[in-house]
């Protein structure tokens, strides 16, 4: 595939995403697939990947890695698989290809589970905001979106969610360690923070 062909492939799977994803998914957006495609591109560069086969790999798992989001809130990894063999079954990419783009795609699934560099740089741009400035405005759509699809019932149960989640939480590439891990520190401990304060509270009542 060429430069060209993939910024075709790129247009469409985005105007896919804007006019099909449910719009209660204020977290797993078409925002946060640019992203995920934005931040793999930077890690793989701050990793040493400049081999363009497999940069275009990265490129494609990127843009499909939450595409199953248009069918599925649950298993969505496996239905983002099934719609990338789907969409290459003219013979574009072959066998190994897209099997490397699926294994990219289902390491993103959590517990994140990497077996090579490729699906460590996905799945570290896949939770790059962790690490981020504009994390606490990313952390609120996923509890919106968590709200809406019911997987917590009130906003008491996030921040538990959310510390929890961070201390299983690990950053797999060198350059992730280095640019997000301290970030992500900063935000856990400003989350638990704001936990021993509400704890006091409910106590002091």
């Amino acid at each position: 595939m060429t430069e060209s062909g993939f910024q075709d492939l790129e247009q469409s799977i985005l105007q896919r995403l804007e006019k099909g994803l449910d719009k209660r998914l204020t977290y797993h957006n078409l925002q946060h697939t640019k992203d995920v495609v934005k931040q793999a591109v930077r890690i793989a560069g701050e990793e040493g990947i400049s081999n363009e086969k497999q940069l275009l790999l990265l490129r494609i798992a990127a843009l499909y890695h939450d595409i199953g989001f248009l069918d599925t809130y649950k298993g969505h990894e496996l239905r983002s698989c099934e719609i990338l063999m789907d969409d290459f079954s003219n013979g574009t990419l072959g066998i190994k290809e897209l099997e490397s783009i699926k294994g990219m795609i289902m390491a993103t699934r959590i517990p994140q589970s990497p077996a090579n560099l490729l699906e460590e740089i996905i799945c570290d741009a896949d939770l790059d905001y962790l690490g981020r400035e504009d994390f606490p405005p990313i952390s609120q759509h996923l509890m919106k979106e968590f709200l809406e699809y019911g997987i917590i019932k009130t906003e008491q149960e996030w921040d538990p969610i959310q510390i929890a989640f961070f201390e299983k939480h690990q950053y797999f590439t060198k350059s992730s360690q280095i640019n997000r891990q301290p970030g992500k520190l900063r935000h856990l401990q400003i989350l638990k923070d704001s936990q021993g304060k509400a704890s006091q509270n409910r106590d002091r009542k």
